[in-house]
């Protein structure tokens, strides 16, 4: 088969899944799963469960990542670039749109109506998800202690990147008592803030920096960006940010497009550009560079070890930004009734967490004329 049929499969597998993956990063891996490896046989079981596992090992968008390296594996340097943007480039364009929506209208009642009932799904679905990571992320005793330490240290002024760094080497340490080295997500020097150049360079550098180091998923995502843009540069409000996430779980891809929004919101097109770019490329990079060091890097007993007290942190700090979320989302009986059941049908039920942020604004406009 020649290398254009190649970059062709390529962009009709991923393009479709960029208009219909929606559900996160477990319904984006079962579909690639049946696309990928079931119907095409680019990949064998094993070899797709083990770049899945790789994908845990760098920061960044697990499901994209899993995209990026099929379409290396498939296409080559070209294979992966087509198949990376092919992913990401339709909800990034459906987010912009929204944005614009949101900018021009977002005051007016109808909108609000959807943002009340879609905000306390939102607080259910992160709920859902720390729960559904604490299961794989709390290995042994001493992880209840540094999910504490993270969750009390995240009340602090210190940042988030030191804590979770912090929390890799106690980890670290409490598991081999050795001299240990540095992980890439402390030396990653970007802390900006808005009185630094332009407000364009501030979105850009502060995604880029947030692509680079993140770990612990989409949600984790949360954490960061309340950081930095809600504390931290106070560009954003925690109302902004939960209607940033809701729009992220309206729309299918990867839920890191949510910078598409906020950059929108901060600088207009150009700000939603570089945002987008800026939070995706360091995986393209990573990817890139250690296709083939991945497997190595996973052996090392050091690197493990860190990885396991940075994903422990996330814990902490996602119940943290938990707490601060709840406070904007659950502000009446009815916000709290919506959230109970959004949490019992996504975590009892298992139904498409976009199906309840749709059903969510849905019986949010209902209210709006029932009330």
């Amino acid at each position: 088969m020649s290398r254009m049929q190649d970059y062709k499969d390529i962009i009709s597998v991923f393009l479709k899944m960029g208009f219909t993956a929606f559900g996160g990063p477990a319904a984006h891996v079962a579909m690639m799963e049946d696309e990928i490896v079931s119907k095409r046989n680019w990949v064998t079981k094993q070899e797709f469960l083990d770049m899945y596992a790789a994908t845990n090992v760098i920061p960044g968008p697990n499901s994209t990542e899993l995209v990026i390296h099929l379409s290396l594996r498939k296409g080559g340097l070209i294979g992966m670039i087509l198949g990376g943007l092919s992913f990401i480039l339709p909800p990034m364009l459906m987010i912009l749109g929204i944005a614009y929506v949101y900018v021009e209208f977002g005051s007016l009642p109808e909108v609000d109506a959807l943002l009340y009932g879609i905000k306390p799904v939102i607080v259910a679905i992160i709920l859902v998800a720390l729960l559904r990571l604490w299961k794989k992320a709390i290995k042994i005793p001493f992880s209840y202690v540094l999910v504490v330490f993270v969750f009390a240290m995240a009340f602090t002024p210190v940042h988030e990147i030191l804590i979770m760094g912090i929390a890799g080497l106690l980890m670290m340490g409490f598991l081999h008592l050795r001299s240990l080295r540095q992980h890439m997500a402390l030396a990653f020097p970007l802390l900006l803030t808005a009185s630094q150049d332009t407000r364009l360079w501030t979105v850009f550098l502060n995604f880029l920096k947030i692509g680079a180091i993140l770990y612990g998923g989409g949600y984790v995502l949360l954490v960061f960006i309340e950081s930095d843009f809600v504390i931290r540069l106070g560009l954003l409000t925690n109302a902004q940010l939960l209607d940033a996430i809701a729009v992220g779980q309206l729309t299918p891809g990867p839920l890191f497009t949510t910078a598409t929004f906020i950059g929108y919101l901060l600088a207009g097109i150009p700000g939603a550009l570089l945002a987008t770019l800026g939070i995706f490329l360091p995986s393209f990079l990573l990817v890139g560079l250690l296709h083939k060091l991945l497997p190595v890097l996973r052996s090392n007993k050091w690197l493990s070890a860190f990885l396991d007290g940075v994903i422990v942190a996330s814990l902490g700090l996602m119940a943290y930004v938990l707490t601060t979320l709840t406070q904007t989302g659950l502000i009446d009986s009815y916000t709290i009734v919506i959230a109970v059941i959004a949490f019992v049908a996504l975590y009892r039920f298992k139904i498409n967490s976009a199906i309840l942020v749709v059903a969510g604004a849905a019986i949010g406009f209902l209210l709006e004329f029932l009330l």
